[in-house]
């Protein structure tokens, strides 16, 4: 029954925003560390940034600055807000969730992704 539902994605021109999220739904959302991860054509799936149960965050060092993750626990959603876009960001991007207490592959989620495409 877990799910996780990204949306947000989109095409957007270089130097553009967007706002990605992930609803989660059918665990415990608190006790998770929450990740967005990307995968461009061609390429293998790479940590964008994490967001850890315990409230610490963690970047991909091309993102910092650039990127930033946050969570809502009420709402059972982390966001990915993205600025300056590049067209090197282009990719799907996944949300995944990590228990903190049940070792993976057990308690480790991905979504389905979201498509970004950052292009003029």
């Amino acid at each position: 029954q877990v799910q996780l539902v990204e949306s947000g994605g989109g095409l957007v021109q270089p130097g553009g925003s967007l706002r990605l999220s992930c609803a989660a739904s059918g665990i415990i959302f608190s006790d998770y560390t929450m990740g967005w991860y990307r995968q461009a054509p061609g390429k293998q799936r790479e940590l964008v940034a994490t967001f850890t149960s315990g409230g610490n965050t963690n970047y991909a060092d091309s993102v910092k600055g650039r990127f930033t993750i946050s969570r809502d626990n009420a709402k059972n959603t982390v966001y990915l807000q993205m600025n300056s876009l590049k067209p090197e960001h282009t990719a799907v991007y996944l949300c995944n969730a990590n228990s903190r207490y049940v070792l993976s592959p057990n308690g480790y989620y991905w979504g389905q992704g979201t498509h970004v495409t950052v292009s003029s």
